[in-house]
């Protein structure tokens, strides 16, 4: 078992005197380009990261439990915290006509929130995978995502695309995934970051932001207002001949959707290649694209794509949904501690807060560790 998923037990049996018949747990994750691109209809690429949220769960009783947050009750209302993220999962099994019973529940994690590493996703996802097991519910990777999507959208009141789901329960360790929002197809893309001595820094800029009061929700009511002014479906479906029928927000939001599907689908192709240089630079052209049309960034995360640019780093760009969270960029291996540090100091001298660096390769997606006959699941 990883840590979290000892300690996700170790909640359990301590609050409960016995063993839980289910662990399960999921990954955080960082889109590596491809930002809003989701709920446009359009192409993003994900990698899952190797921190968790695991849960321990069993049948009998009602009660969820966090070693961070504290006990609470399943059947209590929706009532704005991280419990909303489990009920959330068993009124979306219910309402597509899984039943859900009695169930006790123990979760530990090591995602950070709120820094844009999605950690609602990782407890949807670990929530679904362990109830599915506990209650034989029988359903595919893509339809446990989105149903976890159902509970945030329509439980939470977060208006997220597919993403966050589709990374924490289909990605694989050494790779990216490809998904096309509008079909819902997803593949594995080599993400070979060590044999090329690179690795993923992330950097946390302790500036929280809330999806549901920033300006998420005006950023997608734009989308769609420029897609009714081209008269398409969705921004997918224009191009840029089409930039100059727009104007104004409506133009600027429109050139970010378009110019950053492109970049996606030509990411894929450098990564295929293994041309870590060419994804870096397009990188960089998606932090510029997220500055300057969709208006997204904050000094804190620019600051940061502007220290790794003059350390050299082959990419760096805002990831998550922006207004705060966090950054990444692809390093050399041996760099780390010096850009770290760099880091650092800048935000010092800007009067910013101290930030926080997690360093990762492309970890695996939700699973099932052990069920109650004791075996290991896939």
């Amino acid at each position: 078992m990883r840590e979290t998923e000892r300690r996700a037990v170790e909640a359990y049996t301590d609050r409960l005197g016995q063993e839980p018949e289910i662990v399960a747990s999921a990954p955080g994750r960082v889109n590596l380009i491809g930002e809003h691109t989701d709920y446009n209809g359009g192409f993003v690429l994900p990698c899952a990261v190797d921190r968790r949220v695991a849960v321990a769960a069993g049948q009998g009783g009602d009660e969820l439990f966090s070693e961070n947050f504290g006990p609470s009750r399943r059947s209590e209302a929706h009532d704005g915290s991280w419990a909303d993220y489990p009920r959330g999962v068993v009124w979306a099994f219910e309402g597509s006509g899984n039943e859900i019973g009695a169930f006790r529940a123990a979760f530990a994690g090591d995602v950070p929130p709120g820094a844009g590493l999605s950690s609602s996703a990782a407890i949807e996802a670990a929530t679904a995978l362990a109830l599915g097991r506990l209650f034989g519910i029988e359903l595919s990777r893509k339809d446990f995502a989105l149903l976890c999507q159902r509970a945030e959208n329509e439980y939470v009141g977060v208006p997220s695309g597919i993403m966050d789901q589709y990374a924490s329960l289909l990605c694989e360790a050494g790779a990216a995934l490809l998904v096309d929002c509008r079909s819902l197809e997803a593949e594995s893309v080599p993400l070979d970051l060590a044999s090329e001595g690179l690795t993923l820094l992330v950097c946390d800029t302790g500036v929280e932001r809330g999806l549901a009061d920033t300006g998420y929700a005006e950023r997608r009511e734009q989308c769609e207002s420029a897609a009714r002014t081209l008269g398409v479906e969705e921004l997918r479906d224009a191009d840029e001949g089409d930039l100059d029928r727009l104007s104004g927000v409506e133009l600027r939001r429109a050139r970010h959707i378009i110019t950053e599907n492109a970049r996606v689908l030509e990411a894929v192709r450098t990564l295929r290649e293994d041309d870590f240089a060419a994804f870096g630079r397009l990188m960089y052209e998606s932090h510029r694209s997220m500055r300057e049309d969709f208006e997204i960034s904050i000094p804190e995360l620019d600051t940061f794509v502007e220290v790794a640019k003059e350390a050299e780093a082959p990419g760096a760009r805002l990831t998550g949904a922006g207004f705060g969270g966090c950054a990444i960029a692809i390093v050399d291996a041996g760099d780390v501690e010096d850009l770290s540090e760099s880091v650092r100091q800048n935000f010092a001298r800007r009067g910013f807060r101290e930030p926080e660096f997690y360093e990762f390769f492309p970890a695996a997606g939700a699973e099932v560790v052990t069920s109650h006959d004791g075996r290991k699941r896939a």
